[in-house]
């Protein structure tokens, strides 16, 4: 009876539109199909690596010499509340100061990304089954847009420290004192709080989440992007 009843199911859907589309359907219903078939263990496979080869080639992009400044999409700039400080620098002569520290903020971003590697890394081994499968179906940057939003509280606390090591380094806070301090000489003008250690954190790994989500995009749809055997079976068509 059940036979019967799924023949008569598959001739009625087989007429009804192309043979191919509607058998793929029918067994993804009832739980034969899915993309090629392949096991949850198998899609948890594919997706990690694919998480681990994109957070390798970011943290490889981003963790080099301009690795943010030559880079338009994550390069960091004067901090929009600092914008009024910028202009009134420019104005008296202090522009070249300016792009030192918009460039001494950025080399403390590309010092800090090879730290992030192992963060990243340990996020993706307490992903779920149920979180691979919901990600796995979703759109082209799910797992990045997954990533971010479980990882990001806990990426700052620990990033944080280091850029802040970094930027001492680097000598941005000095800079950033600095130059409100040339800023705030100005006569009439208005004095500026900012905590620059906060937005070089921020901004860094807003960078590198961008620069992630560019890698998983190239994974999932372009072949040449797919560097092992596992990532071509799991995400090839």
């Amino acid at each position: 009876m059940i036979v019967r009843i799924f023949l008569i199911v598959l001739v009625a859907l087989l007429i009804a539109q192309p043979a191919s589309a509607q058998l793929d359907r029918l067994l993804k219903g009832i739980g034969l199909g899915g993309q090629k078939g392949l096991s949850d263990a198998k899609i948890g496979e594919g997706l990690k690596e694919a998480l681990k080869v994109g957070t390798e080639n970011t943290v490889t992009f981003t963790g080099k010499t301009d690795g943010f400044f030559l880079n338009q999409a994550i390069k960091i700039l004067m901090p929009e509340k600092l914008r009024t400080v910028e202009k009134g620098l420019r104005a008296v002569g202090y522009g070249p100061q300016v792009d030192e520290f918009v460039l001494s903020m950025n080399r403390s971003a590309e010092k800090a990304a090879p730290f992030a590697k192992q963060i990243f890394w340990n996020a993706i081994g307490e992903m779920t089954f149920e979180d691979v499968r919901k990600i796995f179906s979703g759109h082209e940057t799910s797992a990045t847009e997954y990533f971010k939003g479980k990882t990001s509280d806990k990426l700052t606390v620990i990033f944080k420290p280091i850029v802040d090591k970094v930027m001492n380094e680097v000598g941005v806070t000095r800079q950033y004192k600095d130059l409100v301090g040339r800023y705030e000489s100005i006569p009439f003008v208005k004095k500026e709080t900012f905590d620059i250690d906060q937005y070089v954190v921020t901004k860094a790994l807003d960078g590198l989440f961008h620069v992630l989500g560019e890698e998983e995009k190239k994974i999932r749809t372009n072949p040449a992007a797919r560097t092992t055997d596992l990532l071509k079976e799991v995400f090839g068509k």
